[in-house]
């Protein structure tokens, strides 16, 4: 059980009534997320279902090639094991901790009997979340396919910096290669691009944006159409 003192940073939670997330908090546990810790593989039993805090978690998908690419990022914004929302136990790709940070977590029989209740908030939030996610997986995948690494390393970086509180994004150039699925040779000269612009700073592991508004300049529509 979470402590009650503790800063309540997830925004799906933070909108509950004040009394229906009481009753939540005997069912939800307060966890770390290590940095690169699998939370649950494609065709797993999803046993546990997230509430970020801190931190950022990617939905990742491969190939049977071994090739594998990011199709969602989830943070403070959204729950991490939705297939349990639509009435599925199985997972259906990996979700992966890209930032370190921090979750409330709970058992996915326990959210189920807790959605079964009339006038449920917590269900509502959760299918307007489930919309949002489907829009953005959707525009990444668009966007993917139209529109340059640049531009795509600018839409992801803002992603992420919207998901963390800090100017600082703690990412390796091979981590950000497989979550485009791209070279990383084209994500450091992607990366050197808006380096040179003013953009961010990047160094060995570490990016730090320097101007939110270039960024914002640097993306794609992509970026704006999932955001609204």
């Amino acid at each position: 059980m979470p402590e009650n003192n503790l800063p309540l940073k997830n925004l799906i939670l933070a909108a509950l009534p004040h009394r229906e997330y009481e009753r939540l908090l005997p069912d939800l546990e307060f966890i770390s997320l290590p940095l690169d810790v699998t939370l649950y593989k494609s065709g797993d039993f999803i046993e546990y279902v997230y509430f970020p805090g801190e931190g950022v978690v990617s939905l990742i998908t491969h190939m049977k090639s071994g090739a594998a690419i990011e199709v969602g990022l989830i943070g403070m914004d959204g729950m991490v094991g939705i297939p349990v929302l639509l009435g599925d136990k199985i997972a259906f790709e990996e979700a992966v901790v890209q930032i370190e940070g921090n979750a409330l977590r709970m058992k996915s029989e326990k959210l189920k009997d807790r959605l079964k209740s009339a006038h449920n908030s917590l269900l509502t939030n959760l299918l307007l979340y489930t919309r949002t996610l489907m829009k953005q997986i959707a525009q990444t995948a668009a966007c993917n396919r139209l529109h340059t690494v640049e531009e795509r390393l600018a839409r992801w970086l803002l992603m992420c910096h919207d998901r963390v509180e800090s100017d600082e994004l703690p990412l390796t150039q091979e981590f950000i290669s497989n979550m485009l699925g791209t070279r990383r040779a084209s994500v450091g000269s992607a990366a050197g691009g808006l380096q040179e612009k003013g953009v961010i700073r990047y160094s060995r592991g570490r990016i730090t944006v320097l101007s939110r508004k270039k960024l914002e300049e640097s993306a794609c529509e992509c970026y704006l159409a999932a955001k609204e």
